[in-house]
């Protein structure tokens, strides 16, 4: 981890930063929201990646945790008043327990029934919001009395802030030795069970440390929209984007995860007016990222680095 502090990958992040730190002074409100909402989805794409790039357990539904801290503290905040920072910690906890009840069960089968476990979450949830529209909001959405703040620039540099703060407890906690146990029983569970790590104990430290970041940028995020609702924070379609943002910046790189949500929301932004074209071409990006550089947009320099 010492050696990141002199890595080309350190100095390019913190001029990214510096420069992304300054984007309040000279555009638009517009960009300023645009790049909001992306930076909470990199906390997204980056917690996802914690698990799935170096734990080896495929999560289809990351929803099902940013949904459940995302809806309760909406609710918290909607049927009680409580403060906007309470209810946000208060999600984010809701998360854990929850990613903790999923995982004890889930995390004791193996291949693909982990990744059809945690789908299935989402379905469920994504039911309960229906069912208990009263509490929920239902299909309409939940709307949120309160927000942090209403000035654009001051959102975007809680986003900000608060990506490059989860990139660095990430990205440090992937460098540890915890990450590297987490990386081996990823790639040989057997052989590092042999080696006396308890594999389960650590995938769910993984899960609940997932769990916690995204179900705290789901609460942020909701009360920076206002509103609540299942297209926003629990659709598949959503988990869909945050996955092939992990992959598209390069699993197992953490750090590349939030690179590639900021490209995929930025580019499907500024691809709107081609309709339904956009979606096909964003796609068409990923399949060919996904053929040609597995590693994706990080993966790829980082490789590059080590070669040179």
């Amino acid at each position: 981890m010492a050696g990141f502090f002199t890595s080309r990958l350190f100095f390019i992040s913190l001029v990214c930063v510096v420069v992304a730190a300054t984007l309040p002074l000279y555009v638009s409100g517009y960009v300023l929201g645009l790049l909001t909402v992306a930076f909470y989805f990199g906390v997204f794409a980056m917690a996802w990646d914690l698990l799935f790039g170096f734990a080896g357990e495929v999560n289809f539904g990351p929803t099902f945790l940013i949904g459940t801290g995302a809806y309760t503290a909406g609710i918290l905040n909607n049927q009680f008043g409580w403060s906007v920072y309470l209810c946000i910690l208060l999600g984010a906890l809701a998360s854990v327990v929850a990613g903790l009840v999923l995982a004890l069960p889930a995390l004791r089968v193996r291949g693909p029934y982990f990744g059809l476990t945690t789908l299935v979450a989402v379905l469920m949830l994504q039911n309960f919001v229906v069912v208990f529209a009263d509490l929920t909001g239902g299909e309409i959405g939940l709307t949120i009395p309160d927000v942090i703040t209403i000035n654009a620039g001051a959102n975007y540099w809680i986003a900000l802030g608060f990506m490059t703060t989860s990139a660095a407890i990430l990205y440090g906690l992937s460098q540890s030795p915890i990450g590297l146990v987490l990386q081996a029983s990823g790639q040989d569970p057997v052989q590092a069970g042999a080696l006396g790590f308890n594999i389960v104990k650590h995938k769910l430290a993984a899960f609940i440390v997932s769990a916690f970041f995204s179900g705290l940028s789901g609460a942020l995020l909701v009360f920076y929209f206002g509103t609540a609702s299942v297209g926003t924070v629990v659709d598949v379609a959503v988990g869909v984007n945050v996955i092939v943002s992990a992959v598209l910046g390069g699993r197992r790189t953490v750090l590349g995860a939030a690179l590639g949500a900021i490209f995929l929301i930025v580019a499907g932004e500024f691809l709107r007016p081609t309709g339904e074209l956009a979606t096909f071409i964003v796609s068409a990006v990923a399949l060919l990222v996904v053929l040609f550089f597995p590693g994706g947009f990080l993966g790829a320099a980082l490789s590059r680095e080590a070669r040179s």
